[in-house]
C-alpha cells in the first residue's frame, strides 16, 4: 500500500523544515522529501581541520535587529556574534586608499539612489541602466552584485531589487548558521536521498514519485530551487508552465566561497576585509580571521564564479589565492592551506547560491508563491516577496505555505 499523509514537503531547506515544523505542531501526518542526504539545503555548516565550523552556504544573519530566527537561534543556546560585517573597508588600506574608498562609497550611494528613483516610477529594467557613465567604480559596484546578488546589475530587475527589505545589522551564529538551522529543525526526521520526480495533482490524494517507492497526500508543498523548477526536474501532471516560467524569471545567481588556514594567522587582522581589485567586477571579497579563527573565507560570484565553477575543482582557490598573494606578497601563498571551496553552481540539488529577478520579472515571485488548487503550496527564498534570497526569508515562506495547507485541509480526525 502507498503511503498516505497529510501534507508531503518537498525540499528539506530552511523553508520545508520550517512548514514541517507547523504541520507538526498542528498535528498532521507529514513527510519530508529531501534529495540529499542531509538536511538544511544550501543552509549548511562543516567542521575545517577537526577545530573550527565553516559555512558552505549562507553565514549572515540579514536584518538581525528584527530577523524572527534570532529569538529561536538563542533559545537553543547557540552564540550570536553580534559585531557587523567590514564589507566596505579596505583593512591597511591596501591597494585602495581611504580617499577611494570613501569615492566608492559615495559612488555607490548614488547608485542606490537613482535606482530608487527609477523604482517609485514602476518601471522595470537592469539596473546596470542606472551605472553613471564612465564612473571608474562602475566594476567594483558590480562586484558587489555579484556577492549579493549572484549576478552583475544587468541581470538585475530595478524593481525586485527595491523591494528587497534589509536594515543593515548582520549578525553570525559561533557555530555556524547552517548548524542552527539544523539544531531548530531536530525533531523532523526527512526522507533522505529521496528526490520527487514526479506530481500528480488531478486529483485528491496528490500522488509523488519518488525513487524509494510512490507515496500520496492531501496537500503538498514544494519547496525546491527555482533552477529545479525552470527545467522542470520535478514533472507535474498536469504541467505547471506559469511556475515554470516564474521560475525561469527567478534564476539562482553564482556566490561561492573558497577557505584557507592560515599558518601565520597574526599577519592580517581579525575581522578583516580586503577586496582582491578595485578596478574590475571580476574580483573577489575577502574575509580575514572570522571571530578570530586562522583563515580567510574568500566570496566570489557572478559571471567570474560562473566562469571558475566550469574550469572546475581548484579553480576559485586558484583565482583567490593568486588575488591575496598580489595584495598581501608573492610569499603568501606559502603560508595557507587551501581547506574547501563550494559549488552550488554545480551542485545538482540546487544548480546556484540565491535568487534575483530579471529585467522584467518582478512579479514572477508573487506568482511562484501561489497555490495551485488547494493542493499545491510553493515555499523557498525565490517566493518571498521582500526577504528573498535569505534564510529568514526561506523560512518565513515555509511558515506561510504550511498555514495555506492548514487552511486548505479538511479538520482533524475527517
Amino acid at each position: 500500500m502507498d503511503d498516505m499523509f497529510d501534507v508531503a514537503i518537498v525540499g528539506a531547506g530552511a523553508a520545508g523544515l520550517a512548514a514541517a515544523l507547523v504541520l507538526q505542531r498542528a498535528g498532521r501526518s507529514i513527510v519530508v522529501l529531501e534529495a540529499r542526504a542531509r538536511a538544511g539545503g544550501r543552509a549548511h555548516t562543516f567542521e575545517a581541520r577537526g577545530e573550527f565550523p565553516l559555512d558552505a552556504g549562507c553565514g549572515w544573519v540579514h536584518s538581525a535587529d528584527q530577523n524572527p530566527l534570532v529569538p529561536l537561534i538563542e533559545a537553543e543556546g547557540l552564540t550570536l556574534e553580534k559585531n557587523g560585517a567590514n564589507w566596505g573597508r579596505q583593512s591597511g588600506d591596501q591597494g585602495f586608499s581611504a580617499a577611494e574608498q570613501k569615492e566608492f562609497a559615495e559612488a555607490f550611494e548614488a547608485f542606490d539612489a537613482r535606482l530608487a528613483a527609477a523604482a517609485i516610477k514602476d518601471a522595470d529594467a537592469p539596473a546596470a541602466n542606472y551605472f553613471e557613465p564612465g564612473c571608474r567604480w562602475n566594476g567594483l559596484i558590480d562586484a558587489v552584485s555579484s556577492y549579493y546578488n549572484g549576478a552583475e546589475f544587468d541581470r538585475v530587475s530595478v524593481l525586485d531589487y527595491a523591494a528587497y527589505l534589509d536594515t543593515g545589522v548582520n549578525w553570525r551564529v559561533t557555530s555556524g548558521y547552517g548548524a542552527a538551522v539544523a539544531a531548530l529543525a531536530a525533531p523532523i526526521m526527512p526522507r533522505f536521498s529521496c528526490p520527487v520526480t514526479g506530481i500528480d495533482h488531478r486529483r485528491v490524494p496528490v500522488r509523488l514519485a519518488t525513487p524509494q517507492g510512490p507515496l500520496e497526500a492531501r496537500a503538498v508543498i514544494i519547496a525546491v530551487p527555482t533552477n529545479l523548477l525552470a527545467k522542470e526536474r520535478i514533472a507535474f501532471t498536469p504541467s505547471l508552465p506559469d511556475k515554470t516560467e516564474a521560475a525561469a524569471g527567478l534564476p539562482l545567481g553564482t556566490a561561492e566561497k573558497a577557505f584557507f588556514y592560515l599558518e601565520q594567522p597574526e599577519e592580517l587582522p581579525i575581522e578583516g576585509h580586503l577586496f582582491g581589485r578595485i578596478d574590475r567586477a571580476a574580483t573577489g571579497s575577502y574575509h580575514t580571521r572570522p571571530f578570530g579563527r586562522p583563515y580567510i573565507e574568500a566570496f566570489l560570484g557572478g559571471r567570474n564564479a560562473e566562469d571558475l565553477i566550469r574550469a572546475g575543482e581548484g579553480a576559485l582557490s586558484a583565482f583567490a589565492l593568486d588575488e591575496l598573494s598580489a595584495l598581501v606578497g608573492s610569499s603568501f601563498r606559502r603560508r595557507v592551506v587551501p581547506i574547501a571551496e563550494t559549488g552550488w553552481g554545480r551542485d545538482p540539488f540546487a544548480l546556484g547560491s540565491y535568487s534575483h529577478a530579471l529585467p522584467g520579472h518582478s512579479a514572477a515571485r508573487a506568482v511562484l508563491a501561489a497555490p495551485v488548487a488547494g493542493r499545491l503550496f510553493f515555499a523557498g527564498e525565490a517566493t518571498h516577496p521582500s526577504f528573498f534570497s535569505t534564510v529568514h526569508g526561506a523560512w518565513a515562506s515555509g511558515i506561510r505555505a504550511a498555514e495555506e495547507a492548514l487552511a486548505a485541509l479538511p479538520p482533524l480526525g475527517l
